[in-house]
């Protein structure tokens, strides 16, 4: 695994692929590595207009370096934060493929002011966990008929270290809504909070699809380590915070990678022949930061089997969705 990158992603025209939050960021570099290697990968995009100029771009890119053959960019209307439009943007997908071999749970917000979905979740739990619960389940009988190994890969964070779940704060507005800011909201413990549910859900979802003898379908989940992209502005700029922003841009531009590096956990998860379900992979360099994609240890919460399974059956309560694993073992 030592030294992985880019170059090693395999030929990949037979895949396809569904990346969430493709138009930018590390899903932007997911999917320009994905499609030069040939997949087709359906850009799971808030904004179709700016999926569209993403794709755009993206094709440039592969035809400057001299790819012959580039996959199909599929851009197409998900927005995280309605389950509404993830249920829209699923239905369609079931109509259109046959199956989906990898599906890459890559969009998410961070430390935002407090915001809800229009579903009443708190916006970051909503968005990073909610949304991609939702979507995993809609699309798993595409991934449970792809004819290799399917992958869903669920993008964490190292700082679902500091997270823990409060079930009190997960669960959708009622029609008596609690004060957030009076009850002390801090929107970086809300995102660790949503990222360590992203490692709960991806183990728990393993699980499951081995306890059902679900042949063919493996779940990991991801960090990136410290990797430039628009996330760490959204925050700032939704406060109006200039100095916040100058403070992220410095700090982007002096300490992190690029996200092009940032994606190689992600697309080593999604084709690399050895990845192991249930686990964890980021970067192996500086403080787990940079570096070549290696299997990690996450922290003791995120390996709590108990709060795994409480997290799993809340989100189907307060979703009313139920995965059906027995239905896709036979």
């Amino acid at each position: 695994m030592s030294g992985w990158s880019e170059s090693d992603v395999p030929e990949c025209s037979e895949m396809t692929v569904v990346v969430t939050g493709a138009n930018s960021g590390i899903g932007r570099e997911a999917t320009r590595a994905l499609a030069a290697r040939g997949a087709t990968v359906v850009m799971a995009v808030r904004s179709v207009d700016r999926g569209r100029d993403a794709a755009e771009g993206i094709r440039d890119e592969i035809a400057e370096r001299g790819t012959a053959t580039p996959g199909k960019l599929d851009v197409r209307e998900c927005d995280l934060a309605d389950l509404e439009s993830v249920a829209s943007f699923a239905d369609r997908v079931r109509e259109d493929y046959d199956a989906v071999d990898v599906l890459a749970n890559n969009a998410g917000v961070m430390a935002i002011p407090y915001a809800e979905t229009a579903q009443g979740f708190e916006k970051q739990f909503g968005v990073n966990h909610v949304g991609h619960f939702a979507l995993t389940e809609a699309l798993l009988p595409l991934l449970a008929a792809s004819d290799g190994e399917a992958r869903v890969v669920t993008q964490s964070s190292g700082l679902h270290e500091r997270g823990d779940i409060d079930f009190e704060r997960v669960r959708p507005r009622t029609a008596d809504p609690v004060d957030e800011p009076e009850r002390g909201y801090d929107e970086w413990a809300a995102y660790g909070q949503s990222k360590l549910a992203n490692v709960l859900f991806a183990r728990e979802l393993d699980h499951r699809l081995d306890d059902a003898d679900v042949e063919g379908v493996t779940s990991t989940a991801v960090h990136p380590g410290y990797a430039a992209t628009n996330l760490q502005k959204r925050g700032p700029e939704e406060r109006g915070s200039v100095i916040r922003k100058y403070m992220m841009e410095v700090a982007n531009a002096v300490f992190a990678q690029s996200a092009a590096d940032g994606a190689l956990p992600l697309l080593y998860a999604a084709t690399a022949p050895d990845v192991a379900g249930g686990a964890y992979y980021g970067p192996g360099g500086f403080m787990n930061m940079r570096g070549s994609p290696e299997r990690q240890e996450p922290s003791a919460r995120a390996l709590d089997d108990d709060l795994a399974r409480r997290l799993w059956e809340a989100s189907e309560e307060h979703t009313d969705i139920s995965y059906e694993f027995d239905a896709l073992a036979a």
